[in-house]
């Protein structure tokens, strides 16, 4: 019985993948599945890949908010308002400037080292800097974050990238086909090491002090938990670009709801963050169709919405 509530939560989540299966601009259905070709070919080429696609970046986002969270102990901190997107985005840069050629596997890896090196600059201001307030914390990673998008901009106007980097901030899954969205299933793997690992990094989240007398060695899982965050913002950065504060507002929902059991609320973030981006996926397909609204534009506008709100709940909070 205990499960019940989260199996309906998957069939709810299945309901809408499946219905991302058959919206979009080229009208798709059961029948021609089985009657057309190139219906058929469409919905294996496209369709399916996009999908999957959506399904593994917001799973990603979403646990990797979880654990970067418990890391810093601070509630409003996921990669996006740490600034590891924004230095993924300038590793990526970097290398399509001198080394234009470079493979997909290659700009993965940049956008990867360049996400660690900002989460650790992100860690080590926040070391060095007593913040009286939590919500200070994901202010300071913005900030962070805008002076590294101002350095990436200001590049990619001088090396003519303009373009490019807009396409990587757009955050849309409509030009995911097959052939392409294939490196996203390392970071399902992600996903899958940071459940196993939980427990550990609740432990790492009450602090050095308590990690250590507890028998684990803080650092080394600091340091795990941060790279693996950083590879997984990396890859989904360079295959369907920035997708902003999925991984702040599912969790702290999922939290408000459930208590702060990491590992029994994991399997919830993945399903919320799926069923959100999902569905601000199908919305962005619906209201301007046949053209489409890319969904981190959505998801922006939603995420910012409940971001705003958390704020003015934890001020009221610690007001009353």
């Amino acid at each position: 019985m205990r499960r019940l509530p989260l199996l309906a939560a998957a069939l709810g989540t299945a309901v809408l993948v499946v219905t991302s299966l058959f919206v979009g601009g080229y009208d798709l259905s059961l029948r021609s599945l089985l009657d057309d070709p190139d219906a058929l070919n469409m919905f294996l080429i496209s369709r399916v890949p996009r999908t999957l696609a959506l399904v593994l970046a917001a799973a990603a986002m979403g646990v990797c908010g979880v654990i970067m969270q418990m890391l810093v102990q601070n509630r409003f901190v996921e990669p996006t308002t740490t600034g590891a997107s924004e230095w993924a985005a300038l590793g990526v840069l970097l290398l399509a400037m001198f080394a234009p050629a470079a493979p997909v596997l290659g700009r993965m890896a940049a956008a990867s080292a360049f996400a660690f090196l900002g989460t650790m600059v992100f860690l080590g201001v926040l070391r060095r800097v007593r913040l009286r307030s939590s919500v200070v914390v994901p202010l300071v990673g913005i900030m962070l974050g805008a002076v590294v998008s101002a350095v990436t901009l200001y590049l990619a106007s001088g090396a003519d990238l303009l373009q490019m980097l807009a396409t990587w901030r757009s955050g849309g899954f409509s030009s995911v086909v097959r052939g392409q969205y294939e490196p996203l299933w390392i970071v399902g793997l992600i996903v899958a090491g940071l459940y196993l690992a939980a427990d550990r990094f609740t432990i790492a989240g009450l602090g050095r002090d308590v990690a250590t007398g507890l028998g684990l060695r803080h650092e080394r899982i600091v340091l795990a938990g941060v790279s693996m965050v950083a590879l997984a913002t990396g890859v989904t950065t360079v295959v369907v670009g920035f997708i902003p504060f999925l991984g702040l507002v599912v969790p702290n929902l999922v939290s408000l709801t459930r208590g702060d059991d990491v590992r029994a609320n994991l399997p919830w973030v993945v399903l919320g963050s799926v069923a959100l981006m999902t569905g601000c996926d199908l919305i962005g397909r619906v209201v301007v169709s046949p053209l489409e609204i890319p969904a981190s534009v959505i998801l922006g506008a939603v995420g910012a919405t409940l971001f705003i709100g958390m704020i003015l709940r934890k001020r009221n909070t610690l007001h009353g």
